[in-house]
This record gives structure tokens, sequence and C-alpha cells, in this order.
């Protein structure tokens, strides 16, 4: 195969990462078959790639952030139960208050001692220890909290549809990459198969040639090196014929692992790489920054950077909160908590707490400017983008234009290659030319086919990249 040849199938190193890191198991039931245009190859990926269903799952998780962010505002009952035993009831220490008392009593009275004078209180009467408490406590208790008001709960509730937003754009980006390399993997068979088709096109005439060359080295017109020639370069276009079959079908497995269908599947192409397939939209020079997936996630980036300038700024206000509690206790000498006739004695509140923020060492004032240099950024990020849009949208406006023009001329040139080999031929039959002319002419032939090839592939993937610039790729 001729390097030009080889051009077109390792322009892009999509399909070679694809096939040469699979490792391929194929099962003999349950095969199907599929028919597929280009937009039904990119439904089926939406579908069935493990990418996007990654992707999926992504928005699936942020469901469930938002899920706990909404928690944060409603209420909050928290259930809970104790039991502890005590082999040894805790010691206490208090002051003897008891002999305290006596001695008041005593002087109050005027009481007097065995001797007839009047008892006095010493003024220090030290300290009591005593066991207090049972050897079985047992609790049962139900507590409520309810955010009245907190600047951030709110901000956070009012974000949700942001991030949610956020996951799904991300999804469609992904969908619209798998989109892409879907379109060019699908015009890359169709130019494989219109490849084929024009070697087995070359691989007749030559057979053609090689019966003619051998009838006339026969009459003795021609000499034995001639038929070898001929010989040699029928192989080499059935060597080639061969290689490329094989390069087509490693492009379907690429194809088939990229949209997610099962190796054992077979897929039809149903559609036909054509220079009216190329040439059939206009490019039109009106485009929206808007349209790009790419733009439309930094806006929302910078929606949810604003949100946490908010979030950072309400954090001065008060937050405020009701809770209540409801408890129940028994005390007991013995484990008989269940029995009839027990006493449990029960209690219970309810309060509003409010917590107002005086001084943090500034770090909200630095959380709000980091806040605020991030929204910056994403400002910044989005002036970026725009630049590379119209340079994307320019340059693939370019490359497209080009790659038409070049459709048409290598068109006509393969025309005149064809040309110039059926007339060398013809003359050679004659006895009027030489081998080596029929070798140059099927050489340039050749090299014409593919150039041609080459570029009209060039062309449709120039209109790919430019449908992407612009933002409308399917």
């Amino acid at each position: 195969m001729t390097k030009q040849m080889k051009r077109v199938w390792l322009r892009f190193p999509l399909i070679t990462g694809l096939i040469f890191s699979m490792i391929t198991v194929y099962s003999q039931d349950e095969k199907k078959v599929h028919s597929f245009t280009i937009k039904d190859a990119v439904s089926y990926a939406k579908q069935n790639s493990n990418q996007v269903k990654k992707a999926l799952e992504d928005i699936r998780i942020q469901e469930q952030v938002n899920r706990e962010v909404t928690s944060n505002a409603l209420p909050q009952i928290t259930g809970s139960a104790a039991l502890n035993y005590f082999p040894r009831v805790p010691v206490q220490s208090f002051p003897n208050f008891i002999a305290a008392a006596t001695y008041g009593v005593l002087e109050e009275e005027g009481v007097k001692d065995g001797d007839g004078n009047a008892i006095v209180s010493p003024g220090d009467f030290g300290f009591v220890q005593a066991q207090f408490g049972t050897k079985w406590n047992a609790s049962l208790g139900l507590a409520l909290n309810q955010v009245l008001f907190d600047g951030q709960v709110f901000v956070g509730l009012q974000a949700r549809d942001a991030a949610m937003s956020l996951a799904r754009k991300t999804s469609e980006i992904t969908e619209e990459t798998i989109a892409i390399n879907v379109h060019k993997i699908y015009y890359q068979l169709l130019i494989g198969h219109q490849q084929i088709e024009l070697y087995h096109a070359n691989i007749q005439r030559f057979e053609k040639l090689l019966h003619d060359t051998r009838e006339i080295y026969k009459n003795g017109f021609a000499e034995k090196l001639d038929v070898d020639k001929v010989s040699v370069s029928l192989t080499n276009l059935k060597t080639d014929s061969l290689k490329l079959n094989t390069q087509l079908a490693n492009g379907y497995l690429g194809l088939k692992m990229l949209i997610g269908m099962p190796l054992r599947d077979s897929i039809i192409l149903a559609e036909e790489l054509t220079e009216e397939l190329v040439k059939n939209q206009i490019l039109d020079t009106a485009y929206d920054y808007k349209d790009r997936r790419e733009y439309q996630l930094l806006e929302i980036g910078k929606e949810l950077n604003e949100f946490n300038v908010r979030r950072y700024k309400l954090s001065y206000i008060p937050t405020v909160a009701l809770y209540s509690q409801l408890n129940t206790q028994a005390l007991r000498n013995e484990f008989n908590f269940f029995k009839s006739g027990g006493m449990w004695f029960a209690n219970s509140l309810v309060g509003l707490q409010i917590n107002v923020p005086i001084f943090d060492g500034f770090r909200k004032s630095a959380q709000i400017a980091q806040a605020k240099s991030a929204v910056k950024k994403s400002e910044y990020d989005m002036e970026l983008l725009k630049l590379n849009i119209d340079y994307d949208v320019a340059s693939s406006r370019n490359r497209f234009r080009d790659a038409v023009l070049a459709v048409d001329a290598q068109k006509d040139n393969m025309q005149l290659a064809e040309q110039v080999f059926d007339q060398t031929k013809k003359k050679y039959e004659q006895g009027l030319g030489s081998n080596t002319e029929i070798n140059n002419a099927q050489t340039e032939l050749r090299l014409a086919q593919t150039n041609y090839f080459a570029a009209l592939y060039d062309a449709a993937i120039a209109k790919v990249d430019y449908l992407k610039a612009v933002g409308k790729i399917y």
C-alpha cells in the first residue's frame, strides 16, 4: 500500500487506539444486524455508550445531592435511648450541711453542754461522702430541630437548579464528543468501502492486462519480463486489497466499541460518502456563542460562583433555629424496667436559638473575596472561549472551503489519470508503448484515486469540525 493510501487510514489515531486496546470475545448466539445512518449510529451511542451512561449517573448523583441540600431546610428528628449500669454507684462529696444546721438550732435554742457552757458552732464541719443514685438508669428521648432562617441554607436551595443544569450540560458535552467521533469513523468506513471498490476495478484491469500481455508474449511481441512486471503489480494490488479489508473490519470493531455495541453484532452502513453529502449544506456565516455547549457550561459555572458570593455574604446574618425535646427516665436498683407499675419520669422542653456572628478573624471576608475572584475567572474564561470559537469557526470554514476545492481538483485529476491509463494500455496492446509506461500510468492512477478519496474525507471531516465550531453537530 502506498504512503498516500495509508494517509487516509492513519489520519486519525482514534480507531488505532481503540482497536489495539481491545480484547475481544465473540459469542455465537444473539447476533444482530444493524443498518445505520450516521444519525442512527449517534442515537445508538447516546443510549448505549458507557461514557454516556457514566455522565447520566453524574446527573443522578446531582439529583441526590440536591435532595441532601433540601434536607437542611426540613425538620430534623432524632430519637435516642440509653441504658446505664453502675456496679458501684458513684460517691459524691458535699459540705456537711447537716451538722451545720444542727449546731445552728442548738445555738438558737441556747442549749448548753454538761459543763453549763453554751454550745458554739466550730465553723468548719468538713465534707460528707455518700452514694447517690441507683445501679440501673434508663432513658428514652425524642429531639426535633428546625431551621427557621439560615442564609447559606436558602442560597443552597436556590442553587439546586443551576447545579442540575451543570450536570446535564456536562452530559451533553460527552454526547457531542461521541457524536463527533462517530461521524469521523463512519466517514472513514465509507471511504474504505469506496477504496475497496476501486481496488477491485484496478485488479480487474490488471487481470485483463496480464492476460493480454501473456498473449502478446506468446506471439513474440513482448518479453517475459513484461509479463512478470504486470504479474508483480497485480499481486501487489491484491495484497493491498486484503490489507484494506482487514483495516475496514477493524474499523467496524472500533465503531462498535465507541457506540457500545456488542462486537458479535454486525453493522451495515446505510449512507454513502458522496460529494453531494459533503456539499449539501451551505455554511452560514452567522453563529451564536451560546450555541456552543462549552459556553453554556461556563455560564452555568459563573452562576454557581455568584451563588457562592451570596452564600458567604449571608453568613453575616444571624441564624434562627427552633428545637424541642421530649425525654423520659427510669431509675432502678434492679433491672426491672419493663415490670408493670414501674415509674418513668418525663420531661420536655421547647427552645429558640439565635446565633449572631460577631467576629471570625476575617474568615468570611476572605471567603467572599475568593468567591468574587472565582466569578471573575469565569468571566475571563467566557471571553477566552469566545476568541477560541471565533478562531474555530473561521479556520474550519477556511479548511472546508479549501477541501471542497481540492475534491473538485482531485476528481478531475483522477478522471484524467484513468484516461491516461486507458490510452497507455491501448498503445501497449497495439505495440506502440512499453511496459514501463503501463506501470507508470497505473501508479499515477492509484495515486490520483488515493488523493481524491483523501480530499473527500478531508472535506467531510472539515464539515464536521465546522458544525462543531458553530455548535450545530447532532
